[in-house]
């Protein structure tokens, strides 16, 4: 039995490896059910995989994301669900890891769009201080960097009532701290980090239209079809971005 177990345990190790990599290029190659599908399997096995873990929340989250925010999808919310819990335990399991913490703060925002107003304060803070420790853990990560960004932006983007709702009764006081210059500073950051992801780019862009710095969005919008396709929305984001090149095609910064 003893050589057996020596037998099958390298072998065991060889086929999780062989998933590890067979998600990672499904990942890549932007089909994100392939590569939930492995990462799972991988996790079947062993739970405790922190890596299995936290991609297979990157990947949920990537398929869920692709039915709309306004349509009804309880499939959608369970999947986010689910990917809240896997980057939970791959923080639990490996806690100095950059990428499970923007993990978490992916999911944790995903999440925070399937439940009440009380629970999405306590989501959006949360969001934020994942992305924050992700940054600690790696000054370079982009992708945290576009969390932070864009959560002082959503955070300013909040009618004043709103704001001052859950700034008031439901613990979110932190909301203070959102500003757009640091929302600029931040996307601005992450472009510089990755220059060729549509998604750091519309979004900056979004913002500078936000500012009425429409010069700058204009910049923005204009590189993003020269760009490759990386990411499951790249179609809708290049289709905001048309847009929005459209809107603001007369229009003049400050104006």
């Amino acid at each position: 039995m003893l050589v057996l177990a020596s037998l099958t345990q390298p072998l065991a190790a060889q086929e999780s490896g062989a998933l590890m990599a067979r998600g990672i290029a499904a990942s890549a190659a932007l089909d994100p059910r392939a590569a939930a599908t492995d990462f799972e399997a991988i996790l079947a096995r062993d739970s405790l995989n922190a890596e299995a873990n936290w991609r297979a929340s990157l990947a949920l989250v990537d398929i869920g994301k692709q039915t709309p925010d306004n349509v009804k999808s309880p499939v959608r919310d369970s999947l986010y669900r689910l990917a809240d819990r896997y980057a939970r335990r791959a923080i639990r399991l490996a806690p100095n890891h950059a990428d499970a913490h923007f993990t978490l703060a992916m999911a944790a925002g995903m999440t925070a769009l399937t439940v009440g107003i009380h629970q999405q304060v306590h989501y959006a803070i949360e969001v934020r201080e994942e992305a924050l420790r992700a940054l600690q853990l790696d000054p370079t990560h982009d992708g945290a960097m576009h969390v932070i960004g864009r959560w002082h932006a959503e955070i300013k983007r909040v009618s004043g009532f709103e704001l001052f709702f859950a700034k008031k009764f439901l613990g979110g006081q932190v909301f203070d701290e959102a500003s757009w210059p640091e929302a600029v500073h931040w996307l601005e950051a992450a472009v510089r980090g990755r220059p060729d992801f549509i998604f750091h780019r519309i979004d900056l862009a979004l913002i500078y239209a936000d500012l009425k710095r429409y010069v700058d969005a204009r910049a923005q919008v204009d590189v993003i079809p020269t760009l490759p396709t990386q990411d499951v929305l790249d179609p809708v984001y290049r289709a905001d971005a048309a847009a929005l090149k459209a809107r603001i095609a007369n229009k003049r910064d400050g104006n």
